[in-house]
C-alpha cells in the first residue's frame, strides 16, 4: 500500500470554531463548556456551574482580577459558614493558593453532594483532615 504524502490535497481541513463574544460568557478550562458570567446567587462568577473548576484570576477580593498566577483552580472540598451558606475551597495548581468561593444557584448539585460527601465514603482521608475543616 502506497503511503499517503501529508502535504497533499485531500488532508481534511480544520473547521472553525465557534466563539462566544468574550462580554457574555467564558471556556471553562476543565471540562470547556461555554459558562455565563452572570450567576444566581453571586455578584462575580469565578467557576464553572458543571465541574466546579476556576482559574486563580482573583487576590483578596472577589471579582478584582488583580492575581498574576492565572492558573488553574481545582474544587477542593466545601465549606460553610456560620450562616448556612456553602463555600467551595479551590487549590490552584500552580502556585498552590487556597480560597474559598461561595457557590452560585445553578451549580451543579450532584457535583456538590458529592464532595461533600467525599470525606465520609473515603478510608484515605484521615480524621486529622476532616476535623481541620
Amino acid at each position: 500500500m502506497p503511503r499517503r504524502n501529508p502535504a497533499s490535497a485531500d488532508r481534511r481541513v480544520q473547521r472553525r470554531k465557534e466563539r462566544v463574544p468574550r462580554g457574555d460568557a467564558f471556556r471553562c478550562a476543565g471540562c470547556r463548556a461555554d459558562v455565563p458570567f452572570h450567576a444566581p446567587g453571586t455578584a462575580h462568577r469565578n467557576h464553572c456551574p458543571q465541574c466546579l473548576t476556576s482559574l486563580h484570576v482573583d487576590r483578596r477580593v472577589p471579582g478584582d482580577r488583580a492575581a498574576g498566577c492565572g492558573g488553574r483552580m481545582e474544587a477542593l472540598s466545601l465549606s460553610t459558614r456560620p450562616d448556612g451558606e456553602w463555600l467551595l475551597i479551590h487549590h490552584c495548581l500552580v502556585c498552590g493558593e487556597l480560597s474559598a468561593n461561595r457557590i452560585a444557584g445553578d451549580d451543579n448539585p450532584l457535583v456538590l453532594l458529592r464532595m461533600a460527601v467525599r470525606p465520609l465514603s473515603d478510608s484515605r482521608v484521615p480524621a486529622r483532615a476532616m476535623l481541620v475543616l
